[in-house]
């Protein structure tokens, strides 16, 4: 199921050109990815004593590869609603997608590839079981 949020371009993340900075298109779609992970493992991380901290449940994630295409611009004061899933399933990596609309115009698209690495050595994991059943609720 997609996880959805809105975000409020503010005037600081725009350009010369009044449209929102390039970067920070990567900048929404990566704290939709953050929150998404933090509220479908929520159960999971109190279970470990922890509120915030994937590391409690043995997890965490880098980013591979992003790709995103630009459809239309998005400016100051514009809410942008994010929707986010879970596209593509790998032994140590997964795909993400994401879709940027405006009053239900399609403004942007992304897919970002994360490699599940453990926690202490940094090295590539498998994808934990409860990642995957959290973010596919």
């Amino acid at each position: 199921m997609p996880y959805r949020q809105s975000i409020r371009v503010r005037y600081g993340e725009c350009d010369m050109q009044r449209v929102v900075f390039n970067a920070n298109y990567f900048v929404y779609c990566d704290d939709v990815v953050d929150s998404w992970t933090r509220v479908a493992l929520a159960d999971e991380l109190r279970a470990a004593g922890s509120s915030t901290d994937l590391h409690a449940i043995g997890f965490d994630f880098m980013l591979k590869n992003t790709n995103l295409t630009w459809h239309a611009p998005v400016r100051f004061g514009d809410t942008i609603d994010m929707t986010a899933s879970v596209s593509r399933w790998g032994n140590s990596s997964f795909d993400v997608s994401i879709n940027g609309s405006v009053g239900g115009e399609s403004r942007f698209d992304a897919v970002i590839t994360y490699v599940s690495i453990d926690p202490v050595s940094q090295r590539p994991a498998p994808v934990p079981d409860v990642v995957k059943v959290a973010l596919e609720r």
